[in-house]
């Protein structure tokens, strides 16, 4: 990365100057000072970043930390027996889903897996794929209105079977669209559907341009899951906003360090940022990252968008 900034200060080499150098270099400092700003520098490979109003840089370590929580997310939801009812019905064939994790399933994942798991679950950077892969099983196999009526099934794109979350899914038993939307695992009010419906609508991922009200990808689904089992328990819009930033940084760390850091920028630490505010399309979409990623000005301009969407 590029060191922060550099300041240069050209001294006509005068005996005139020369004797003024001292009182010159004071100044600077005071005014440096007095405005708030703080150059950071680069030393043992540790990146400081340039925080308005703030004498004390904060290094790329410290902004990750209150972005990714140490202890992981605890997911507000109740699973119990969805996973065995998942591999029951055919939306996960059980040994498929197993072969996709080399060195196995702790003894937690598999009774969530295919027994009765009463606990939470927390989500970290260990277990994502885990269980980004199981909210994606959930969301696509959920019946749903947001599945049976919404941008998936519009006629301008051919088919719901088109997509990176029905095709990509391929450890189901039988034809993914024999799953689409057809098994009643948890049944929502309808002030919880439109809850939910509305959430969706604001919340982007930066893997693609779209939101979680139109699931074409993996991470999409999965959180369109995710808020269905969040509305199930009652879980407030602002508590599934501040759930889906955490559940979103953990998925895609590098994008949300990022975005902290523009935060910082702008003199706003991350626990005062408004989760609605970054997961909308301005922040959170493909677009809108890229887009604010490129007016940080203590990272250099990214090669890519800084997500993607996977099996």
């Amino acid at each position: 990365m590029n060191e922060l900034g550099e300041a240069q200060l050209e001294i006509r080499q005068s005996s005139t100057a020369k004797s003024f150098l001292p009182v010159i270099i004071l100044v600077v400092l005071v005014v440096t000072l007095a405005s708030g700003y703080w150059l950071g520098t680069r030393s043992n490979g540790s990146e400081q970043v340039v925080v308005a109003n703030k004498a004390t840089p904060l290094s790329q370590n410290d902004i990750a930390s209150a972005v990714i929580p140490a202890s992981g997310v605890v997911l507000p939801i109740k699973w119990n027996s969805l996973g065995k009812e998942l591999v029951d019905t055919g939306v996960i064939d059980y040994q498929k889903f197993v072969q996709l994790f080399s060195e196995g399933l702790t003894d937690e994942e598999q009774q969530i897996l295919y027994g009765t798991w009463d606990g939470p679950i927390t989500l970290t950077p260990e277990n994502s794929r885990f269980v980004l892969d199981l909210l994606w099983a959930f969301g696509l196999g959920n019946k749903n209105s947001v599945l049976d009526a919404g941008d998936m099934v519009d006629p301008k794109y051919g088919g719901a079977d088109r997509f990176a979350s029905t095709g990509g899914w391929n450890i189901a038993k039988g034809d993914v669209m024999d799953h689409y939307s057809k098994h009643e695992f948890v049944a929502l009010t309808p002030k919880q559907q439109a809850l939910v419906e509305e959430v969706a609508k604001g919340i982007y991922r930066p893997c693609c341009g779209n939101s979680t009200y139109f699931p074409d990808c993996n991470h999409g689904m999965a959180m369109l899951g995710l808020l269905e089992l969040m509305a199930a328990t009652g879980a407030t819009r602002d508590e599934m906003f501040a759930t889906a930033l955490k559940v979103n940084s953990i998925w895609f760390p590098q994008t949300y360090t990022d975005l902290a850091v523009y935060f910082a920028e702008q003199g706003v630490d991350w626990k005062d940022v408004d989760p609605e505010l970054v997961l909308s399309k301005e922040y959170s979409s493909a677009s809108g990252y890229y887009s604010t990623r490129e007016k940080i000005k203590s990272l250099p301009t990214p090669a890519n968008n800084g997500g993607s969407c996977g099996t």
